[in-house]
């Protein structure tokens, strides 16, 4: 069976849930513990998708207010990214879609996943204030506290990355 290498970017705003996002997903593991990313971390996890090895090497990018800050070394070589935001905090994504085209601008090839995290944290009045500002359709929801949808995240972006 053929094993391909892809690196994959976590990009989002402090505290949306990027690492805990890859313990989960790598590790199977939460914690409510923040620790702040400095730099990056890498993580590496192998899936199956299809007659394929795809070999994840998972870079934990440190959160900023703006991606002009993360150096372009970073993003470099990457071949999908999953960039996530907090649903409870709209900071995450007021200039999401600049922040995309600038992405894409640079790594036009590149596949992204939006992803909103933290959606255990919803109840339903939040929620309909929340869909007024946040097209969640337009999202993959999920929770590492309670791994839903974290596979799906993962898989969706590993056929991208593929086709």
């Amino acid at each position: 069976m053929e094993t391909i290498s892809k690196k994959v970017i976590l990009l989002g705003h402090f505290g949306v849930g990027k690492t805990s996002l890859i313990k989960r997903f790598v590790h199977h593991s939460f914690s409510d513990e923040y620790l702040t990313t400095i730099g990056v971390k890498i993580d590496k996890k192998v899936i199956k998708v299809g007659n394929t090895n795809l070999s994840m090497i998972i870079w934990d990018i440190a959160g900023e207010s703006t991606h002009k800050r993360i150096p372009e070394s970073y993003k470099l070589g990457s071949h999908g990214a999953i960039y996530v935001i907090d649903v409870m905090r709209p900071s995450t994504y007021e200039n999401i879609d600049s922040e995309i085209l600038t992405l894409q601008k640079m790594m036009p090839s590149l596949s992204i996943i939006k992803v909103a995290n933290k959606i255990d944290l919803l109840i339903e009045n939040e929620e309909s204030m929340l869909r007024n500002d946040l097209p969640l359709e337009k999202f993959t929801s999920c929770s590492a506290k309670t791994g839903e949808n974290i596979e799906k995240v993962f898989s969706l972006l590993a056929k991208q990355m593929l086709e």
